[in-house]
């Protein structure tokens, strides 16, 4: 998995970065939780994913937020946080210029922060939200939301409760033809305490739904949490 630094609006970015064997293969973003709570890269949650995709046979990107590793810049409460997505997408984009599509996929804080990319970036075709923080953030900038997408939560998050985030999802509205679909992790925390294996083999399934069947293969080995 090659280190990468690439040009961001405060300065260099770090990342993590897959290139597909395939020149006309999708891509994907992989988006961290809050980089004042700990959030990085190589989060387990957002390395889980960055996974999946890789095995999917995607062009993969991973990467630091402003402040974050070796990442310049400071927390900037999410606008700037946003211009350092836009930034890693056209990043990514630029080494996949036949791509046929983009994916976003974050966790708590990034999945706020892949929601507010899709609705600026025509190109990104589906999402998967984690633990999406209704209850701490406006979602009212999905008007509407112009792609299909997966939201997954925990019923025992004490974060994020579970009633917040139906309540919310259920008030967004869609553009005709997509869909967002919500799956509630039974006994799952904020963090997948033990549930991230569900959580993922949901994520799993949605994918191979959702995707064109040369981007389902078999399923990986089970992790240990």
């Amino acid at each position: 998995m090659p280190e990468v630094i690439f040009a961001g609006p405060d300065g260099r970015l770090e990342g993590r970065y897959h290139p597909s064997d395939d020149p006309q293969a999708p891509c994907a973003l992989i988006l961290s939780p809050h980089p004042k709570a700990g959030g990085h890269m190589d989060h387990r949650i957002p390395v889980a994913m960055y996974e999946s995709y890789k095995r999917r046979g995607f062009s993969v990107l991973r990467f630091n937020f402003r402040g974050i590793g070796r990442s310049m810049g400071v927390y900037d409460n999410g606008q700037g946080e946003l211009q350092d997505a836009a930034y890693a997408l056209d990043w990514l984009q630029s080494f996949n210029q036949n791509a046929p599509f983009s994916w976003v996929s974050g966790y708590s804080f990034g999945a706020w922060i892949g929601m507010q990319l899709l609705m600026r970036r025509p190109e990104v075709a589906g999402f998967i939200s984690m633990s999406l923080p209704t209850n701490t953030y406006d979602f009212a900038f999905l008007a509407p939301c112009p792609a299909s997408g997966l939201v997954t939560y925990g019923s025992e998050d004490s974060i994020v409760p579970a009633d917040d985030v139906d309540r919310i999802v259920d008030k967004i509205r869609v553009q005709k033809g997509h869909k967002i679909s919500t799956h509630e992790i039974e006994g799952a925390d904020h963090f997948y305490t033990n549930h991230l294996e569900i959580a993922l083999d949901v994520i799993e399934d949605y994918l191979d739904e959702n995707l064109d069947p040369r981007y389902s293969p078999p399923r990986a080995p089970k992790l240990i949490e």
